[in-house]
């Protein structure tokens, strides 16, 4: 089977590529589709992103600017600074030698400058779209929960079996629950001292989940008993707790703008494929055949 695209023959390995190239994210979100189905509909995906990069290549190729020999040189050297071995390169990208890959290059450079053109008078978001967007992703806004913590660890590993560091924290407890300042008992006991065990502010979500699971429930000034992680034993302190909050808009203002001007790039380059699709001539050999075939 091929594609001929404006007269451009497009192999069935192109879209195979293609094909092997998006399952693994593919099957994984449609993980829970009827597999028939799920492989028929990547393959028509497949075949329209493979139809689309030859009609914006030979798009680039008609209307693209010259790119100059040095900026593709210098791109190919970046890109000889990735790999210590020069066969390694030429096998990654399917190329024989450095003339290939300049090719390539310059075949990228020149979409991306026809891509920009198209997208060059696009207009700047407008408050009320920025406003908007901040209304319907508050969420996405939202900073973790946090809580000031320190803590007084002992630690398991190749140098301190578990009885032994067991023994060691309850030791420390024990002279906490005889009075002794928290503060004072880090200094003494722990393994690690720095700051004083203080660990600062930390984020929901930045520690291991057994550390969390014990800080985040508890209050302000107080004292945890001893528990369990990954790394060893613990005692936490937690001097001040602090709820999640929706960060303002003005907080935001830059990354919303991003998000809005690279949908309304997207939005322009479909429509700009759209159009080019419309006054392309693509013609599918297999379906053709078929077509004879059916006839006799």
């Amino acid at each position: 089977m091929a594609l001929i695209v404006n007269g451009e023959k497009i192999e069935d390995s192109a879209i195979q590529q293609e094909v092997e190239r998006l399952r693994p994210d593919y099957e994984r979100v449609f993980s829970d589709q009827d597999p028939k189905e799920r492989e028929a509909q990547l393959t028509d995906w497949s075949r329209e992103n493979v139809i689309e990069r030859v009609l914006i290549n030979q798009e680039a190729k008609e209307n693209g600017g010259k790119i100059p020999e040095a900026q593709v040189d210098s791109a190919l050297a970046k890109l000889k600074e990735q790999y210590e071995d020069k066969e390694q390169l030429y096998n990654d990208l399917g190329v024989k030698n450095d003339e290939d890959i300049k090719e390539s290059l310059q075949m990228q450079m020149r979409v991306e400058q026809r891509l920009n053109e198209v997208c060059k008078d696009l207009p700047k978001p407008s408050q009320a779209a920025i406003q908007e967007y901040y209304e319907k992703n508050k969420e996405q806004f939202k900073s973790g929960e946090q809580a000031r913590v320190a803590h007084i660890v002992k630690y398991v590993n190749w140098q301190t079996d578990e009885e032994t560091a067991h023994n060691a924290i309850k030791e420390a407890q024990d002279e906490l629950k005889n009075g002794a300042a928290f503060e004072a008992v880090v200094e003494k006991h722990t393994d690690c001292a720095d700051n004083g065990g203080d660990l600062g502010c930390v984020m929901k979500g930045q520690m291991v989940e057994e550390f969390e699971d014990v800080v985040f429930n508890l209050g302000a000034g107080e004292v945890s008993d001893v528990f369990r992680t990954r790394f060893g034993f613990h005692i936490a302190k937690v001097y001040d707790r602090k709820p999640a909050v929706v960060s303002e808009l003005e907080e935001v203002k830059g990354e919303i703008v991003d998000a809005l001007e690279k949908q309304m790039r997207g939005e322009a380059i479909d429509e700009f494929i759209d159009g080019l699709k419309s006054k392309a001539k693509i013609e599918d050999t297999q379906a053709d055949s078929n077509k004879t075939k059916n006839s006799e």
